[in-house]
């Protein structure tokens, strides 16, 4: 039998799997690296201020000096607690309206007006209301996380509840489940896969939106090293803060796949 080929001079595409094989992460990092050395090479060639664009090597200093003697390590710890601290009430929130809008149809019809409101609604303009409300300590910035994450998960598990197969919800019937336990064994997890992309959207603007509340308010936290760096002109600083967020996003992301990997798992 022939196979097919492709015509001559096309080139035949495949899709990319997900999971990123060992060479393709090396991949990532040598490029990374390449970067690097050839920032640290022009900014010594052209002579560049570190005022402006400090070398990665200054960099790496001020990231050193954070940590060893500015003890960031609890700017880092408070920053975290307020992200993943209301990025859980955001998740379980959005996860139980959700099903609940996926199972109840009056439920759905009243919330569908509030979240098409107020998803579009960029939730940093609610940072003085909520000040207004909750001052500036620990219940503003739990509220204004978990607001971030709210929104794209109820979003994204009703998403994943409507695609769920109607032949299993039927035969889960005819066997005698209760509604309970439909939704806890049918329509959960077909929701799964929807549930941590919702996620990974949510967790990403509880970030940013907690430190751009601790730029605002926040005595404590990255965001208020951050902003603190910028007034007095300390860019090497304000670098070394950016490094640490996007240390933070990489473990986020790659943590949120391994739990999606084993969460599949148990869903199969």
């Amino acid at each position: 039998m022939m196979r097919d080929r492709a015509p001559e001079g096309d080139v035949a595409l495949r899709p990319v799997r997900t999971g990123a094989a060992p060479a393709d992460r090396v991949t990532g990092w040598v490029a990374v690296a390449v970067v690097l050395i050839a920032w640290e090479v022009l900014c010594r060639l052209l002579e560049v201020s570190s005022l402006y664009l400090p070398r990665p090597t200054q960099i790496a200093v001020a990231l050193y000096d954070l940590f060893v003697h500015k003890q960031a390590i609890t700017d880092l710890a408070v920053t975290l607690y307020r992200i993943f601290g209301g990025f859980a009430i955001g998740l379980v929130c959005g996860v139980a309206l959700g099903l609940a809008m996926a199972v109840s149809r009056r439920l759905q019809s009243i919330a569908d007006v509030f979240i098409a409101a107020l998803y579009p609604l960029p939730k940093i303009t609610l940072i003085p209301l909520l000040i207004i409300w909750l001052g500036t300590g620990g219940p503003f910035m739990l509220t204004i996380s978990a607001l971030g994450a709210l929104f794209p998960v109820i979003i994204n598990t009703l998403l994943g509840v409507r695609q769920c197969d109607q032949g299993l919800v039927v035969t889960a019937r005819d066997l005698g489940a209760s509604e309970r336990q439909i939704v806890r064994h049918v329509l959960l997890p077909a929701a799964i896969p929807s549930v941590f992309a919702g996620a990974r959207l949510g967790l990403g603007v509880s970030i940013i939106l907690v430190v751009a509340a601790e730029m605002v308010v926040g005595k404590l936290g990255l965001g208020a090293r951050l902003y603190l760096a910028g007034q007095v002109l300390e860019t090497e600083t304000v670098f070394a803060v950016l490094v640490v967020l996007a240390a933070l996003g990489i473990a986020v992301t790659k943590g949120l796949d391994s739990l999606d990997t084993l969460a599949n798992r148990w869903r199969g």
